[in-house]
């Protein structure tokens, strides 16, 4: 598989597990409550930001051989961009329950 489609694959894998958070009612999807809040859906969410982080280091690993060292700016702009793709299911959630 070629960088550039590995590279998309990680954005794909990106987009859903950010949105995850709000579209699935289980909390870490294992335990189901009576009605998931707020603060578990950004718990949830930050966990899976960290886990699509490592699945990219573990790919960078495997394909270079090596992993890049990186300063704070990568860092902020990987987890403002991993928020921007939680947006669409952030404000379905929000609408959902608006309607209720």
């Amino acid at each position: 598989m070629s960088a550039g489609n590995v590279t998309w694959l990680l954005i794909v894998v990106a987009v859903i597990l950010a949105n995850l958070p709000w579209c699935y009612g289980r909390f870490l999807l294992v335990i189901k409550p009576d009605r998931k809040k707020q603060w578990m859906c950004l718990l949830e969410w930050l966990l899976l930001y960290f886990l699509a982080g490592f699945l990219a280091l573990g790919v960078e690993q495997k394909m270079q051989g090596e992993n890049h060292a990186q300063d704070w700016e990568f860092y902020a702009v990987t987890f403002f961009l991993f928020m921007v793709f939680a947006f669409p299911g952030f404000i379905s959630a929000s609408a959902s329950k608006r309607r209720l």
